[in-house]
């Protein structure tokens, strides 16, 4: 007998042998039906995997990420059997679940593979689905892995096990199809009843551009085929919200080939939306008790070897910059740590100076291939919002739970109210990804969760995502429709003091290590107006919109008050545009509606003569005629409802 641990905290004593399966099938046969994998002692397993000895059992539905990313892996096997069949002698590579669906990866071989092919390769799909195949994992040894591939048929898959350990390897089998593969699949083929291949992309080889360039599929399928339907229009819906589309619409950013790919030009309505952006940060920093500092857009190479960024990421940065006539070597600055971590030691501490909190809008650069670039969610050269803050072990824990604070205002103010908060932790089964010693990062991770459970966040604990010299608290946040981003990072860090040797005088007269927190609420600009403007669909709050008021003419007769209207708008902190164009007030008003102005102010002979405006809001709502500083109330107040103060 073994005893399985549910994660309500009821514990079955079933026989060896007992699948996931059976003991769902013991809890009802509702739930039965819809398990689709399974984690035992936080590794995935299958449903139908025998459980062999005691531990913790977690059962997946489509309801879970578990049963998703089971359900889309196991169409990526389905997809790569189809394609084998379609087309004969292409190479199959990997094809993992990812966040909304799964790929595969092909060397398509003599072969064009094109979106054309889609509507035959879906139908052949659902095809193999209603057969009801079963996914079967076998363990193999290394030596008949492989010999079930030839380094001329596929090498790809030879490299992959060349790499893996012997008697950790596995083939999943279905239908006729064998597959090189770790785990996590449907009971069978059966489940899935909607199928959509939505792109067609290039891919280098294990993301390296030195390496083959491979032919990328992506599709997302589905168990049911209203789900399809739903997720179509939520796509379509995303299409509408893309930041590159409005971000070129509302002229707020641009790129140029003759920059170079993935570093974004600010238009002045982007460049004042930004520095709006920043200003609020800097404000609600400055009651917290922040400095501001600045340093440079490069550092010396040794500064980054000491901080152990070098040796982790060298590799993925921008070559270094030699000096002409020196034998020295410079980096464009990848993080703004180092150099904080510079500015801390450049004077003498005691116990009673600190916290000392150091915070920076730094740009930092750092090499993304360029298949990956997008937008400005993806870019080379970004700002981000850093801080760090160098405290006493004793004062950790209140440091830590003032920067949650501080996000969650930055949260409500741009009306990101739907979040989870993920601790992020160690491997403990790769050490080699971390610097420093296991002590520190378990209180490290302590900290973190103590904190996180007395602000009453609902976090979950994420092993193995942790950053390499700590563990961090990750906000990740649900935009208007639903899609999940990771936004705003905390992090508590005891290596790099370690490593560039800070210390500050304690009470008893002795040298201590201060605790470094990391941490940037927006993560960096680029990134989150890009998320801000697709949760919003480029309507932004009041407050922070570069031009809160299109006045527009009726004719040019009028432009004098339009002026005039405009000057006393300014006087009252409201940012005001004239259009004083010779065109038609309805093509005025419709392109005020495609830049997203919150407010369309009218002005004719009636306005003019009466002193009122007219007001009209984005979306069509008219608010009729008033007198100025009627509008300038209601303006005032809807700012004031969605900008609370900051109250440390």
């Amino acid at each position: 007998m073994i005893r399985v641990r549910l994660p309500d905290g009821a514990v079955k004593e079933v026989t060896k042998g007992t699948t996931p399966m059976d003991i769902a099938s013991s809890i009802s046969e509702g739930l039965a039906r819809n398990v689709l994998s399974a984690s035992y002692n936080e590794q995935t397993i299958e449903a139908v995997t025998p459980l062999e000895e005691d531990g913790d059992l977690v059962l997946y539905t489509w309801n879970d990420d578990g049963g998703k990313k089971a359900f889309w892996h196991s169409t990526a096997h389905v997809l790569a059997q189809v394609l084998e069949e379609q087309y004969p002698g292409i190479k199959l590579t990997i094809g993992p679940a990812i966040g909304q669906g799964f790929y595969y990866d092909i060397d398509p071989s003599s072969h064009t593979v094109t979106e054309k092919d889609f509507p035959v390769i879906e139908k052949r799909m659902l095809e193999v689905a209603r057969e009801l195949h079963r996914f079967e994992i076998r363990k193999v040894s290394k030596k008949d892995a492989l010999a079930y591939y030839t380094q001329e048929e596929n090498p790809f898959k030879i490299e992959l096990i060349q790499n893996l350990v012997d008697g950790d390897i596995t083939f999943c089998d279905h239908a006729d199809f064998t597959d090189l593969c770790r785990g996590g699949h449907l009971p069978h083929t059966g489940f899935i009843k909607a199928v959509k291949l939505t792109n067609i992309a290039g891919a280098y080889w294990r993301g390296d551009e030195k390496n083959p360039q491979l032919t990328r599929i992506y599709g997302v399928s589905f168990p049911k085929q209203k789900l399809l339907k739903e997720h179509l229009e939520l796509l379509e819906e995303a299409k509408k919200r893309d930041h590159r589309k409005l971000g070129a619409e509302m002229d707020l950013f641009t790129f140029s080939k003759k920059v170079g790919q993935g570093l974004p030009l600010w238009l002045p309505k982007g460049a004042a939306l930004r520095e709006r952006l920043e200003q609020f940060l800097k404000e609600a920093q400055r009651k917290a008790g922040y400095e501001q500092v600045v340093s440079p857009h490069i550092g010396h190479k040794e500064l980054y070897m000491t901080s152990g960024h070098y040796e982790k990421y060298g590799a993925d940065s921008f070559q270094p910059i030699k000096t002409p006539s020196e034998d020295e070597e410079f980096l464009l600055k990848p993080m703004n740590c180092p150099h904080h971590c510079e500015i801390y030691s450049a004077r003498n501490w005691s116990y009673r100076d600190l916290p000392k909190r150091y915070a920076e809008f730094g740009t930092v650069y750092r090499y993304e291939q360029s298949g990956e670039l997008h937008g400005l969610t993806r870019v080379r050269g970004f700002t981000q919002d850093d801080a760090h803050i160098f405290c006493t072990p004793d004062q950790l824990d209140d440091e830590f739970k003032s920067v949650i604070d501080l996000v969650l205002y930055v949260f409500g103010s741009l009306g990101f109210d739907n979040f989870t908060a993920q601790v992020s932790i160690r491997d403990p089964e790769h050490p080699e990804k971390y610097i420093g010693n296991v002590d520190e990062w378990e209180k490290a991770e302590l900290a973190i969760m103590n904190a996180a459970k007395e602000k009453g966040l609902n976090y979950v604990v994420e092993t193995g995502e942790a950053a390499f010299y700590g563990p961090k608290l990750d906000f990740m946040v649900k935009d208007a429709i639903g899609r999940s981003w990771q936004l705003g990072t905390i992090q508590v860090d005891y290596s790099l003091p370690e490593r560039f040797e800070l210390t500050y005088k304690g009470s008893d007269n002795e040298q201590h290590r201060p605790v470094m927190i990391h941490r940037a609420p927006f993560g960096s600009l680029e990134r989150f107006v890009a998320i801000l403007i697709e949760h919003t669909a480029g309507n932004f709050p009041l407050w922070l919109t570069p031009n809160q008021v299109n006045i527009l003419c009726v004719s040019v007769k009028y432009e004098k008050y339009a002026k005039k209207v405009s000057q006393l708008l300014e006087n009252n902190e409201i940012r005001s545009l004239v259009d004083n164009r010779n065109e038609t007030i309805g093509k005025k008003i419709r392109e005020s509606e495609l830049q997203k102005f919150p407010y369309m102010i009218i002005v004719g002979e009636k306005e003019a003569t009466d002193s009122l405006i007219s007001v009209r809001e984005h979306g069509g709502k008219d608010h009729g005629a008033m007198p100025l500083n009627e509008f300038v109330s209601m303006v005032e107040d809807t700012i004031e409802q969605d900008l609370k103060e900051f109250k440390p």
